[in-house]
């Protein structure tokens, strides 16, 4: 058929082809951030006792660790992916550069922070 319109095709504002991948990460995300917070869900509702030297020592264990490490991933990925598009789809002048490294910075900062407090936990800080 055609590559869109003549208007859009002189702007340069056909499909950038990436539609596809992006809605595929966001549907990927959203699944393994809900079926890591059944886990965790599940995981506290388990526990006996819900005191900080408990959950603190429950923290501990790899079998712990490593599920949280992943949601706390995939939670702040799919929150990332979530707002580009909001960014991308109203904000239309210079400042939406500013605002997706903002968010670049803010979600890769606090999902780090996140991490090195699982880890911290997880290779023995104590309380």
């Amino acid at each position: 058929m055609g590559t869109g319109t003549s208007l859009g095709r002189v702007r340069g504002l056909g499909s950038a082809k990436e539609g596809t991948h992006h809605w595929w990460r966001q549907r990927i995300t959203a699944g393994s951030s809900l079926f890591l917070m059944l886990w965790l869900v599940a995981s506290i509702l388990n526990r006996s006792s819900f005191d900080y030297v408990s959950l603190h020592g429950w923290l501990q264990s790899a079998w712990v660790a490593i599920p949280m490490a992943l949601l706390v991933l995939s939670v702040f990925y799919h929150f990332r992916l979530g707002l580009q598009v909001v960014i991308e789809d109203y904000q239309h002048d210079e400042t939406r550069i500013v605002a997706l490294v903002l968010l670049n910075f803010f979600t890769v900062g606090l999902g780090a922070v996140a991490i090195f407090a699982i880890l911290k936990i997880a290779f023995g800080a104590s309380h």
